[in-house]
Formats: structure tokens, sequence, C-alpha cells
């Protein structure tokens, strides 16, 4: 694994960016915290970083107030009008984008342009929400239950007061799920992870600049253990970004006070490599579906599928670029991949490996913690002859690691990738696009991408992404994203003939009547 004089340096020297007290002031201004702070760490050098108020369950309960109190305000703007500062959020991100990538980088550990492809999903989601709104949450005519009769219109009513937990690993990008449920006229209680809260807050703090009302974007700090229940107690709807334990914890307790809920949780994402596939290209894209934000991503790539005509060759070129993968912490766009973001998550990754290593799988790259480069750094791993007795074969490892395995035909390859209680990502690698649709299609998964990893289905703004199986329940982006945080109301109106018979005709009369009618309808395709 390369590692140049400039990446050694960095390690030691990071210093530009790095969040001082005044920033954490300001990003952190108006958090309802009354508990005792507590201290970050900085995963490139286990350093302390920052200093956190935290919250408890009365500020938990304060901030659900406050929210409610501002909501009745928000939704009686037209959505037009909510939209005015997420549409000048985009451009002010991008324009500042350099303070949000220092944070980033400081917070996760991540390379510096996986931390700018995490800020382009933020600016192209906030933009995209912020031009529908206007148009999906307006009043909508419906079939009414008798042509011209009958009149309906569907409206979308914000839930209240949403409660939105978002995680570590993607602070800023997951962080925007606000973002759609502030547009639909909601008030948001949202609890990031202590670890990166600050990349979480810097859009709320440059939303306020912009003139959102400070009230509507409430936050609470604190483990789960303290604000959790609380939260769950007060929400109107929750959504929720992380492990499928907690997720099912969620959704048990969203079905006792009958409350809705959004989950996107865990993923063993699979990739299959037809035997017509560009191995070029293939080779290229699965660097980066298996080692983006050092496979921190649930998204990413952690089981490659290849038929056994192109196994060989590319187990060896992909094997060849993984290794020459440079690390490193520096705040620039030099290192392919930065480092893990906590010693929790080093420990269970080389476990994982060293199990599977034990029961004879073959390290073909990486398989090794790096404490020369910084405390949580490990190599980016390829592995083959994975079998299934060890944790790595089902787990989700959440981790630069991914196992390799040959196939012999297509019905082999969809089995297989289908051979897991998760359905969260998927791709195809194949010249013939109709070809991998098809297969595409058989696969049980929420997003597919055809001969890319995941940024394909990912960032396409319009269409839903999601997870089956284990992998959750509801999905972000598309119109599905805003129309989550809503209640669909029916008003329908009657108009010169009612449902009753009219006067001096028989019910038996009227029933003839009516199913003429329906069959005319019906021939009529009107119905």
């Amino acid at each position: 694994m390369r590692q140049s004089s400039e990446s050694r340096r960095s390690t030691s020297a990071v210093g530009a960016g790095r969040p001082d007290a005044p920033l954490v002031r300001r990003l952190t201004a108006g958090v309802a915290a009354t508990g005792e702070p507590v201290a970050t760490t900085a995963p490139f050098t286990g350093d302390a970083l920052a200093v956190l108020p935290q919250s408890t369950a009365t500020d938990v309960a304060d901030a659900f107030a406050a929210a409610r109190e501002a909501q009745r305000r928000w939704a009686a703007l037209p959505a037009r009008r909510r939209a005015e500062p997420f549409l000048r959020l985009h451009d002010v991100m991008l324009s500042r984008r350099n303070e949000i990538l220092d944070l980033l980088q400081w917070e996760n550990g991540k390379a510096r342009h996986h931390a700018f492809e995490e800020l382009l999903e933020a600016a192209s989601s906030t933009l995209y929400a912020a031009r529908q709104a206007p148009k999906v949450l307006r009043p909508h005519r419906r079939q009414g239950a008798f042509p011209l009769l009958t009149r309906a219109v569907e409206t979308p009513h914000p839930k209240g007061v949403v409660g939105i937990i978002t995680p570590w690993n993607y602070p800023l990008a997951l962080g925007m799920d606000v973002i759609p449920a502030l547009l639909a006229g909601n008030a948001v209680v949202h609890k990031p992870d202590n670890q990166t809260a600050l990349s979480s807050l810097w859009p709320r703090a440059l939303l306020q600049e912009l003139g959102l009302p400070a009230d509507l974007w409430q936050v609470v700090l604190g483990r789960s253990n303290v604000v959790g229940e609380p939260m769950m107690e007060h929400a109107d709807f929750i959504g929720f970004t992380g492990s499928t334990a907690v997720g099912r914890t969620i959704a048990e307790q969203a079905g006792r006070r009958l409350i809705g809920c959004s989950l996107e949780l865990g993923g063993k994402n699979p990739l299959l490599v037809l035997a017509d596939a560009d191995l070029d290209h293939t080779v290229d894209s699965a660097v980066r579906a298996c080692f983006a934000s050092s496979g921190q991503l649930c998204v990413s790539v952690e089981r490659i599928y290849v038929h056994t005509s192109l196994y060989e060759q590319f187990v060896t070129r992909f094997g060849a670029r993984v290794r020459a993968m440079k690390l490193g912490a520096q705040l620039d766009f030099t290192a392919d991949m930065g480092s893990l973001t906590s010693q929790g998550q080093l420990d269970r990754i080389s476990t994982q490996v060293e199990e599977a290593r034990a029961a004879g799988a073959t390290v073909v790259a990486g398989g090794r913690p790096r404490p020369d480069l910084g405390p949580y750094f490990y190599e980016p791993t390829v592995l083959t002859g994975v079998t299934p007795e060890v944790p790595l074969w089902r787990d989700e490892t959440f981790g630069p690691v991914v196992s390799v395995y040959p196939f012999e035909n297509e019905e082999e390859a969809v089995r297989a990738a289908n051979d897991s209680v998760y359905g969260l990502n998927a791709s195809v690698f194949s010249r013939d696009v109709r070809r991998a649709r098809r297969l595409a299609a058989r696969i049980e998964a929420g997003t597919v991408n055809i001969n890319e990893g995941y940024a394909s289905a990912y960032a396409s703004q319009g269409a839903p992404m999601g997870g089956m199986k284990d992998s959750g329940l509801g999905r972000r982006h598309g119109r599905a994203g805003l129309l989550k945080y809503t209640e669909p109301q029916n008003v329908s109106s009657q108009h010169v003939l009612g449902f009753d018979p009219p006067a001096r005709m028989s019910k038996a009369g009227y029933a003839e009547l009516l199913t003429a009618s329906l069959h005319t309808l019906k021939t009529l395709r009107i119905r």
C-alpha cells in the first residue's frame, strides 16, 4: 500500500481547517442541551477534536415544544415561500465547500474526494427537493366516484414535528433528510451522531443565515439511551438511518404509537460481473464501489461475483489496483482513501478479516491495520475463498473489505446475490445493458446500478432510494422522499346527483341504472 512522504508529513502535521472553539459555538448555537458536555476524537490523529453540549430528556421535550409552536406558522406559508432559503442553500454550500470538506475530514476521517462526493449529494438533493416541493405538495385532482358529478382533491398535509436520527458515516448527506421534512411544512427535531455533529449542523447554520426561522430545525445531542426514548415519545414521524437492530426497535416503538417511520438500515451489497463486462471499466468502478469513505457507506459493495471466464483476470487486476491505492490524512485530493472513524470500527473489521483468514480465505490485497498512518487506518482489503461459516460471508462489514467469488451462469449469480437478509443496493456489469437490466430486475435490492457501483442510482434524485428485506422501510429522494413526511387528505364534493335514488325512482331501478352506467363507462374507457 503506497504512502508518500507527503502523506507521512500530513498525518503528523494536519492542522488546517481544524474546528476551533468559536466554530463549535456557532454551529451548536441553539442546541437544546443542559447535560454534561463530551469531547469527540479526530480519526486522523486520535486527539481530542471538539467539546459538544449534550441533551437530557427534558431538553428533548423542550425542543419538541418549541418546534411545535414554530411549525404552525411555517405550515401556513405556501410551499413556494418555504422553498426559497433552500434554493439559495444549494449555491452557498458549493461556494463555501472548503469549510464543510475540512469538517467532514476532521470528524469522519474520509478522503477529501469522498467528502466532496458527499457534498455533491447534499447540494443536489437540496436543489431537487426545493424545486419539486411546490409541485408535489400542491392539491391534486383525483378520479372521483362519478365522472363530472364527483370532484375529489388530494391535499398533502404536514405530519407536524418530525424526529430525524442520522449517523456518523455520511453526516452531511444523510443529515439533509431534514430538508424535505421542512419543505413539506413540518418542523424537525434532529439528533445527529456526536462524532460528526458539526458536519450535520453546518447546513443548519447556513440556512439560518439565509432566513430560515431558528426554531424550525431543533437539535438535540446525546447518546441514544438518553435521548432516543424521549424522541420516540414526542415525534409525529421518525426518520432513521443506521443499523438493522436499532431500526427494528424504532419500528416496534413507532407501531405502538401508530406513527410512521422511515428506516434505511444495513446492507451486504453484491456486484455481478458478467462474462461480457468491460474489464478495465469494471475494475476501476469496483475500486470506488468498495472503498469510498473507507467502505463506511451503506450502499458500498462487499461481495463481488465474477463469471468464471473473467475471474482470474479480475482478481489479478483488481488486487493490483487496490494494492496501489494511497492512504493518507491530507486535507487535499491526493489520498485515494482515508481512515476509519473509530476504534470500534477498526476492531470489528480486523476481527472479521482475521476470522476469515483463519478459516482459509486468501488475502489478495490489504488485510492489516496501518497505525503508522493514524490510529484507525486499515488497508483496503480484497479476499478470496471466504466460506459460509465465517461472519464475513453474511454479516455487514461496513469497512474497506470485499470478498470475490466465481460463478458459472446467471442463475447461480442471481441466487448468490439474493442469498442475504439484506436488500439495499446491487450492481451488474455487462456490455449488454438490456441483458443487465433483465438480470437487475431479479435482484432483491431497492437500487440496482448498471455498469456503476452505487452512484448512478443513489444520485438519481428523481428516483426513490431505499432498501428491501432487512435493509429498511420507506424511501428518500424523488416524490416519495417528500410525500413520506405528509398525511394525504381526500376532500370530495358531490354535484347534481348523489348516491341516493332520484325522486320517484325505486332503489331497484336505480341499481339497474348504475349497473348500465358502469358498463358504459368501461366501454368508453372513462373508468
